[in-house]
């Protein structure tokens, strides 16, 4: 695995889910059942380097965008595997070379568990936060993973949100 560091401040952007719009930096939603990189259960913050990519994430084939909260995050994270490097050999193991598998066909529709969750596990395993990979759904995009349990120490993300415009709790969402 290649590592790199995402310097202070670096900007970062998520499409969210309107009900998930308090709980911006949270991860839950992924650990509901899982996702591309964490299997469920596994709290785990999908973040795109720039703003389209956000978008095109959260409406993936869809020829509509859904509702959603648009937010703009700063970080600070060390130790994260660079995915992008895939292509410059060793030392990556050879079950890097399956992420791109459709995670969602393996899992729901022929319930088997994605390699990719294995990848995730992997990541945990040797302590560090996260993996930056290329978007499947915007060319030359770029995602984050980040594992909720590895941000500590200089490892840091905060929603970008200063005029407390973010609901507070999910009461303004339940139907």
């Amino acid at each position: 695995m290649i590592l790199v560091d995402l310097p202070p401040g670096t900007p970062l952007f998520r499409a969210h889910t309107p009900q998930w719009a308090s709980r911006p930096t949270s991860g839950a939603g992924a650990a509901l059942r899982g996702g591309r990189f964490n299997r469920e259960g596994v709290e785990a913050l999908y973040l795109s380097l720039d703003e389209v990519t956000a978008l095109r994430e959260y409406q993936q084939t869809s020829p509509f965008l859904p509702p959603c909260t648009l937010c703009s995050y700063t970080a600070t994270l060390q130790q994260l595997v660079d995915l992008r490097q895939l292509h410059r050999g060793a030392p990556w193991d050879d079950l890097w070379h399956d992420w791109r598998e459709d995670w969602r066909h393996l899992k729901f529709d022929l319930h088997i568990e994605p390699p990719t969750w294995v990848l995730g596990d992997m990541v945990l395993a040797r302590g560090y936060v996260g993996i930056l990979f290329p978007s499947h759904v915007n060319d030359g995009g770029s995602n984050v993973v980040i594992f909720a349990e590895q941000l500590r120490g200089v490892n840091s993300i905060e929603v970008y949100d200063p005029d407390g415009r973010l609901p507070r709790d999910p009461s303004s969402w339940q139907r």
